[in-house]
């Protein structure tokens, strides 16, 4: 269930607007799996709808995995570090792992959970990169998006990713030993003062509200799905061989049944369920007719307004129209909000 408690919390707002007005900064590590090996380009390639292959050394890449049914069982984002290592960032390691040893065969590739070997600190909004040139040995003003970068805080050694899930288009990650991750922290605080940067402690705001204004997916978000139905469809490589590939070509043959679009709620104080919060998510009903369900609901600070994900049958429901969820009216919308 949902209620409103967010939009007078005086702190939420505060670390909010730091992120989308000037620069906030915190501790999140995703987990992830180091994959090595000759074989591990064409294993990789094989994993992913999107191509691995073609990625630079240096370059990520976002991209789902799927299963046989072209159904999204991950969505990770993949790091090559050199010709023959990467790292896959994921929620779910361990699930990964398991699923990879299912395909593995003959391929000469290893991989290993490095997670305790790294700490994330995300630094986000649009005065992240000056912020970072007061402390990094190497300034960062050519780093494009999407890249990553060995650097050190003085003799210490860091990796500096050109990213983030705050939806910003400038931000950064920055991974460090955590045993050293204090020194990271001591930086932030010490330089942010310069440019009013806010820690951001809410864990909401991190995972939630921050990338969901963004339209930006959680996997629980995702659950169920495939790619074309919730617009992950862009930079699949249709010409080369991935698990899922024939479920997913059908699809495309066939039109997606259901397609992810974002909603709006005037009211503030409403109780919807969301499907992401366990339930099979509240009903989207258009004259009377279930046309979707409720995949996510949050309060976003940007917007001004509660705002959430639907998932809806496609051809049945449309950007405008207006729709009745448990009682209170909504408007779809596109997911990206702001």
């Amino acid at each position: 269930m949902f209620k409103n408690v967010y939009k007078d919390d005086a702190a939420k707002r505060e670390q909010h607007e730091a992120v989308r007005n000037k620069v906030g900064w915190y501790h999140f590590t995703h987990q992830l799996l180091e994959v090595t090996g000759e074989d591990a380009t064409a294993f990789l390639d094989r994993i992913h709808a999107n191509p691995i292959a073609t990625l630079k050394v240096g370059s990520e890449r976002y991209t789902t995995i799927l299963n046989e049914d072209g159904v999204i069982i991950d969505d990770v984002v993949v790091f090559r570090l050199e010709e023959n290592k990467y790292w896959i960032s994921t929620l779910y390691v361990n699930k990964l792992v398991k699923w990879l040893d299912a395909y593995k065969g003959e391929s000469k590739v290893e991989y290993r959970n490095i997670t305790g070997a790294w700490a994330m600190y995300a630094v986000q909004g649009p005065l992240s990169k000056e912020l970072l040139n007061c402390f990094l040995a190497e300034k960062i003003d050519d780093q494009k998006f999407f890249t990553i970068r060995d650097n050190k805080i003085g003799d210490v050694l860091v990796k500096v990713n050109r990213a983030g899930f705050a939806g910003e288009k400038v931000g950064y990650e920055i991974y460090i030993a955590p045993e050293k991750a204090a020194l990271v922290e001591a930086k932030l605080e010490e330089c942010g003062k310069a440019f009013g940067a806010v820690r951001v402690t809410e864990f909401q705001l991190m995972v939630w509200t921050l990338p969901a204004e963004k339209g930006f997916y959680l996997m629980c978000d995702l659950n169920g799905t495939n790619p074309l139905e919730v617009g992950l469809e862009r930079g699949i490589d249709w010409n080369k061989d991935f698990i899922g590939k024939e479920a997913l070509v059908k699809v495309k043959e066939e039109g997606p049944k259901r397609r992810m679009l974002g909603f709006t709620v005037d009211e503030e104080d409403m109780h919807i369920e969301t499907r992401s919060l366990g339930s099979s998510g509240a009903p989207i009903l258009l004259d009377g007719e279930e046309v979707g369900r409720v995949r996510k609901l949050t309060y976003g600070y940007t917007v001004g307004k509660n705002i959430g994900y639907a998932l809806v049958d496609s051809g049945k429901a449309n950007i405008g129209d207006k729709v009745i969820i448990n009682g209170f009216e909504a408007t779809l919308t596109d997911k990206v909000f702001c």
